[in-house]
């Protein structure tokens, strides 16, 4: 199935998570990742207008030291952060320009598009916005970026045929998963035969440090590759892929995303086995298997927002990252109650589809998270 932007190199660099000294992006150890990077032939760079302080380092790193047509650059608009009309929203464009200098976005982007959001970009116009603003020159490829269910990205590919690529989350740890729904996700952009460009392959950092048994299948097949390269090389070896977004932070990530993707190689059918072997020991650790279809939301007389609350608590039973699943649940239920706020109602119980014991899970999740 043919695609565009099959040659562009396969490791994008992301622009979300760059150096800072003090809270501020250090611009001169940024100046150093780009120039590794773009020394490499690597070329494809991503920011947006809700990364702080991202477009403008861009612009003092990239834009300003590199001739424009050696670069591909994208950004995105974001209907639901930092605006409140469509006024608002499409002023987006023209302050991404103005900070990053750039002139035109290569791709520009609908950001983060879910089923909560997706509604404010048709309010606010952002799909008529956009292909005006490729009419003007201002932007040459246009798409957006995607957290939501296979239905709805059904549903959007079918509406607005002319989008030309999607970005979506996809990684090994969530092909299957039925909160993330990576591979159905994938799927469906393929059945549009839409271009794909792919955001956290590694899944935050948590694939560059697995659990163990993870690690040990990937470092005894090949103990000289990283074992965040298996994760980068997974999506990269899918077909219809432009580029793999890594948001690099150091030095060290850059180098070791440049050793093994300067010169990309798909993976072999013995990788693939060894990255189904690695699947499988992710899938033997035990967790709460919530499919979040969040039947048991509506009806909660105290409003828990269970689904989020039992994702918080993944991060800590697959991935032992107990102050990342706290910071999760904590943000979760600065808007809702809270797991120990439970009252055994049983509502949740009786409507969940996978017939989950959800009340003895808040427990759990309410002794862990909360102490």
């Amino acid at each position: 199935m043919t695609y565009f932007g099959e040659h562009t190199p396969k490791l994008g660099f992301g622009m979300m998570r760059l150096p800072r000294t003090h809270g501020q992006i250090d611009i001169e150890e940024t100046k150093k990742m780009v120039d590794a990077f773009m020394d490499a032939g690597l070329t494809y760079f991503d920011t947006a207008y809700v990364y702080e302080g991202s477009e403008e380092a861009t612009r003092k790193a990239l834009v300003e030291r590199y001739p424009r047509d050696s670069y591909t650059l994208a950004s995105k608009i974001n209907a639901k952060m930092m605006c409140h009309d469509e006024e608002s929203c499409q002023a987006q464009l023209k302050v991404s320009l103005e900070r990053t200098g750039a002139g035109y976005f290569d791709y520009y982007l609908l950001h983060a598009l879910s089923d909560a959001n997706v509604a404010l970009y048709d309010q606010y116009h952002i799909w008529d916005f956009v292909k005006d603003a490729k009419a003007k020159g201002l932007i040459k490829h246009y798409g957006f970026s995607f957290h939501g269910t296979p239905q709805l990205l059904d549903e959007l590919l079918t509406k607005h045929p002319d989008v030309e690529f999607v970005q979506l989350q996809l990684n090994y740890a969530d092909w299957e998963n039925p909160a993330i729904t990576s591979r159905a996700n994938y799927e469906i952009a393929r059945k549009h035969q839409k271009s794909i460009v792919v955001m956290e392959p590694i899944k935050g950092g948590t694939l560059a440090s697995p659990p163990e048994s993870v690690r040990e299948i990937l470092h005894n097949a090949n103990p000289h590759m990283s074992i965040a390269s298996w994760a980068v090389r997974y999506v990269a070896s899918l077909d219809g892929i432009i580029t793999v977004l890594s948001g690099m932070s150091t030095m060290e990530q850059v180098l070791d995303n440049i050793s093994y993707m300067k010169d990309f190689k798909p993976l072999s059918e013995e990788e693939q086995n060894m990255i189904k072997e690695a699947q499988k020991a992710l899938d033997a650790i035990e967790s709460i298997p919530c499919t979040a279809c969040r039947y048991c939301t509506p009806g909660c007389p105290m409003g828990i927002e269970i689904p989020d609350i039992f994702k918080a608590m993944n991060w800590y039973k697959i991935y032992s990252m107990k102050d990342k699943a706290k910071d999760r649940y904590e943000s979760t239920v600065q808007k809702s109650a809270k797991a120990s706020e439970c009252i055994e109602c049983g509502q949740c119980e009786g409507v969940c589809p996978q017939q989950l014991p959800i009340i003895k899970y808040l427990k759990e999740c309410a002794d862990v998270l909360e102490e």
